[in-house]
């Protein structure tokens, strides 16, 4: 149910009138069997329509969202880079219209690495595109086959070349721990990973989601996700590769050079406000949680009815809010200060008792204003946020 009055907004900081933006592309050539993020697959897209369309989703959140100061946009999916360079220009004129842009203002695009994609680039980085983030997910063939992926690894270098000649900020996407994957395998790709010499790596674990094909595979007992104990080692291996490179983890996948973290996933993950507009998005400002309809229709249709493609708006409680963020802040390297966070959200966010256990054990780290998880304890992360967070 969609409310039109807000709640009071949970950040009372001055610092907290930044506001990031996401615009959520729904459209992907097709479907990767291990994706659960929203996408559908269309054979005729009509360009206008959905420039219209998320343009005006957007001028409802910002009519919500005055005087705001807007940090980041991130055009996410999906698959973005389908979209015509004309309409990302237009959202970025539309969002730096609305808000004023920070001078810094940090411009993501996610991209698919087909030859086809690829040629679109100049066009989006003179669109106001300044950091691509780019899926080329293994640099094995035979990993790529597995993964669904509609590129090879040729081509896939051959666009990330581009795009290193295009923008400012390049990052890329691996996924590792795939069945049978070896520790020698993986340090090898990671290595040429990062002889590339950008400055972002975002390297996932693969994980069986619910609803995705591979999540059919293995209930039929085709698909063996690689063992719990190798996955660890390959994770333990990632971290200290990525560190002896100058990239370390900032968060559980997220590795960069200093000062090249996704400000953008930093909003996120640090609890900050920010606006979700296009099919599926979901957002977190003035102290609601907002989701849109996910179904590229029935987005244009509510669109049409209500002058926003929002399927619920609703307040956060303070336990949802301290909850969230715990479970976003113990992600990041640098941790949370849990009593300022108890003091935004009005809940408390751990228990102190318990909290107290896992330092002894060596699995997290507590100092007066601050909580973060140790090495040991970020392969436990989601066993340690169940465990921690207060009642």
């Amino acid at each position: 149910m969609v409310r039109d009055s807000a709640a009071p907004s949970i950040n009372n900081s001055s610092s907290e009138n930044a506001l990031a933006l996401y615009v959520h592309w729904p459209f992907c050539v097709s479907k990767c069997p291990y994706c659960d993020f929203n996408s559908h697959v269309r054979s005729d897209i009509d360009q206008s329509i959905w420039r219209e369309a998320l343009l005006a989703d957007l001028t409802y959140e910002a009519r919500r969202l005055p005087g705001r100061r807007l940090t980041s946009i991130f055009f996410g999916g999906g698959t973005p880079s389908l979209m015509d360079p004309r309409t990302v220009a237009a959202l970025i004129d539309a969002a730096t219209t609305h808000w004023r842009p920070a001078g810094d203002v940090e411009i993501t695009l996610e991209a698919n690495p087909s030859s086809v994609e690829a040629e679109r680039f100049a066009d989006l980085a003179a669109a106001g595109v300044n950091r691509v983030s780019l899926g080329l997910q293994s640099l094995d063939d035979r990993a790529l086959r597995f993964l669904g992926r509609a590129h090879g690894v040729e081509e896939g270098l051959a666009a990330l070349a581009n795009a290193q000649q295009q923008f400012a900020r390049v990052s890329f996407d691996l996924i590792y721990a795939l069945p049978c994957q070896t520790a020698g395998q993986w340090a090898t790709m990671l290595d040429r990973a990062l002889s590339f010499g950008t400055g972002h790596l975002s390297l996932y674990q693969l994980t069986i989601e619910p609803g995705t094909r591979f999540a059919a595979l293995h209930a039929a007992g085709k698909l063996e996700p690689l063992a719990t104990d190798a996955a660890a080692d390959l994770f333990e291996q990632t971290q200290e590769r990525t560190a002896a490179a100058g990239l370390p983890a900032y968060e559980i996948s997220n590795h960069a050079r200093p000062g090249e973290e996704s400000r953008h996933n930093l909003t996120y993950w640090r609890y900050r406000d920010y606006a979700g507009i296009g099919p599926g998005a979901h957002g977190r400002r003035l102290g609601e949680r907002t989701v849109r309809h996910r179904k590229p229709e029935n987005f244009l249709s509510g669109l049409a009815r209500n002058g926003h493609g929002m399927v619920e708006a609703a307040p956060l409680t303070p336990v949802e809010a301290a909850h969230e963020a715990l479970v976003m802040g113990l992600r990041l390297a640098e941790g949370i200060d849990p009593d300022r966070l108890a003091a935004r959200t009005g809940a408390p966010l751990i228990d102190e008792r318990k909290v107290a256990s896992l330092v002894a054990h060596g699995l997290v780290a507590r100092t007066p204003g601050h909580l973060a998880l140790t090495e040991p304890g970020r392969l436990l992360l989601d066993s340690i946020l169940a465990e921690v967070a207060a009642n």
